[in-house]
């Protein structure tokens, strides 16, 4: 049986809720000098990780237990339970942890729920500022204390008036996909780097028009797909097609610059 608006506003609003709770768990340890591991293995990239990411997801995971004990649960620090139910919740306790760890703001608790067949509620909940960006039933908006609007991105059809932002270079680390950023990089009026999810987050504000990231997780990506789409952006991989186990994702808040950039991103040069 589908989903109903009311179940789907309900979702988003006890991942909104989650959220918060974990982030009154993890900003005691924000800006703070904190011990730092890394868990990426010998010759990757670093991949920090905090005692604030582990606890932060542990807390959510618990509160999805006891609320909804049939869905199964898959988080970045404690791997994936799998449920009785076709429903699981995708979390990313703190989305920018490198970020975090250096006392900037641009990273959010993700929680995201996939009912098997698509993501039905995404939130991405920045607790030192006190902001969120939620959506469920085809709205996105942005809240904070008591004020609430909707979200909407902007038309922006020409990529010479775009622009692009995207985390790190570092995360192109396939062959050709740093050139492939590069090729649209060329071309908008201005480029930016950092920001981890608030990229997306921000392209759902209007504010920004395309990013552009690679080498993303199911966790990165899930909270944020609805969230984009539902203020009337695209989010895709390279070739057009979901992206909800991550990989290399582009996101545009106006479907006709979407198409432009895939024509680069596809393009291989000789």
């Amino acid at each position: 049986m589908p989903m109903t608006s009311g179940e789907a506003g309900a979702y988003a609003a006890f991942a909104r809720e989650t959220a918060i709770a974990a982030g009154a768990l993890i900003l005691p340890h924000f800006r703070v000098a904190l011990d730092v591991a890394d868990k990426g293995a010998d010759g990757e990239p670093y991949d920090p990780v905090t005692v604030a990411d582990r606890a932060a997801e542990a807390l959510i995971r618990d509160r999805i237990s006891h609320a909804y004990p049939g869905h199964g649960i898959r988080g970045e620090e404690h791997g994936w339970q799998k449920g009785r139910s076709n429903c699981t919740w995708v979390i990313d306790p703190i989305d920018g942890t490198r970020s975090f760890i250096l006392g900037q703001l641009h990273w959010a608790t993700l929680i995201a729920l996939n009912d098997g067949e698509r993501i039905v509620a995404g939130v991405a909940y920045q607790p030192f500022v006190g902001e969120s960006f939620a959506a469920a039933d085809g709205e996105a908006w942005w809240q904070r204390g008591a004020e609430r609007r909707r979200l909407a991105t902007r038309r922006c059809p020409a990529l010479s008036d775009a622009v692009l932002a995207g985390t790190d270079p570092g995360m192109f680390r396939a062959a050709g996909t740093l050139d492939a950023f590069d090729r649209v990089a060329a071309q908008v009026r201005l480029r930016r780097w950092g920001g981890d999810c608030y990229c997306y987050c921000l392209l759902a504000m209007g504010l920004i028009d395309v990013v552009i990231e690679s080498s993303l997780h199911a966790y990165d990506v899930q909270a944020l797909i609805p969230i984009v789409e539902a203020a009337g952006g695209v989010m895709t991989d390279w070739s057009g097609n979901r992206c909800d186990e991550g990989g290399s994702v582009v996101a545009c808040g106006d479907r006709a610059l979407h198409e432009q950039v895939l024509t680069l991103l596809s393009r291989c040069d000789s």
